[in-house]
């Protein structure tokens, strides 16, 4: 057997395992209940949550880490190495372990200062977002660094050359040539942060119709022995995260355009 006779049946293997996951889902499905736990109150809430919460983390995280990216991707300075690897911290890191840091350094003098003299985040929604944002702004920015990664620093050379400043070869030059790959990595991100859990539950708990976020509903619902509605909770939340996935799939296949 050749090398891509192997590949392809690795892939095959690898496709059968999920799709067996979603199958043993759908023998457990009960389609007459299906309906009424998609519109139920406390289902539309956490969908709401988890979209606008994710919305919210996503957006911070590429606010954040499109500059940490282009500095890690562009420039050398002390220290970067260290960063370099600091940033992959929530990527190795358990999110519950996560979680449980956010949640410990709000009980220090400094976190209930903050508290004390701005936005509540232990078991408030300003903490779903926080758990969010921590979960992805390291992939975030490893993300979208690869993406720079992949345009030449000689572009913006070349556009300083001719007049421009720092910003506005990138403005002009690196952001529209990237932009494919950031928006892909905008679209993980959302879905990573809408089935983000051990962070969220750590840090802003399992309260319904305040912090329950889907993930929560799932884990709510299975503590409840409700197997038919964890069953259609995790179904909605698969097709959530396989819209945005198939979303990104559109983004790759677009013709790049200056």
């Amino acid at each position: 057997m050749n090398s891509g006779k192997t590949a392809i049946l690795a892939a095959i293997a690898l496709f059968l395992f999920y799709a067996l996951l979603i199958l043993s889902l759908l023998t457990f499905l009960e389609g007459p209940r299906f309906l009424e736990v998609l519109f139920a109150p406390d289902t539309l809430f956490a969908v709401h949550l988890s979209v606008i919460a994710a919305t919210l983390a996503m957006l911070l995280a590429v606010a954040i880490g499109l500059p940490s990216a282009y500095a890690l991707s562009r420039f050398q300075f002390p220290g970067k190495k260290i960063v370099d690897t600091l940033l992959e911290l929530p990527l190795i890191m358990s999110p519950v372990a996560l979680g449980a840091a956010l949640l410990v350094f709000f009980n220090t003098p400094f976190g209930k200062a903050i508290q004390e003299r701005g936005i509540l985040f232990v078991f408030e929604f300003p903490g779903i977002v926080l758990a969010q944002f921590a979960t992805i702004a390291g992939l975030a920015t490893r993300l979208i660094k690869t993406a720079l990664d992949e345009i030449s620093p000689r572009y913006e050379a070349v556009a300083r050359s001719l007049g421009s400043n720092g910003w506005e070869a990138f403005r002009k030059i690196t952001l529209p040539l990237s932009f494919r790959g950031i928006l892909s990595a905008m679209i993980l991100c959302w879905a990573k942060a809408v089935g983000e859990f051990g962070a969220t539950v750590m840090l802003a708990g399992t309260m319904p119709f305040k912090t329950e976020t889907m993930p929560i509903a799932i884990f709510m619902s299975l503590a409840s022995a409700d197997i038919p509605k964890t069953i259609i909770l995790i179904l909605i939340l698969a097709g959530i995260g396989l819209t945005a996935l198939f979303a990104v799939r559109l983004v790759e296949k677009r013709p790049q355009v200056l």
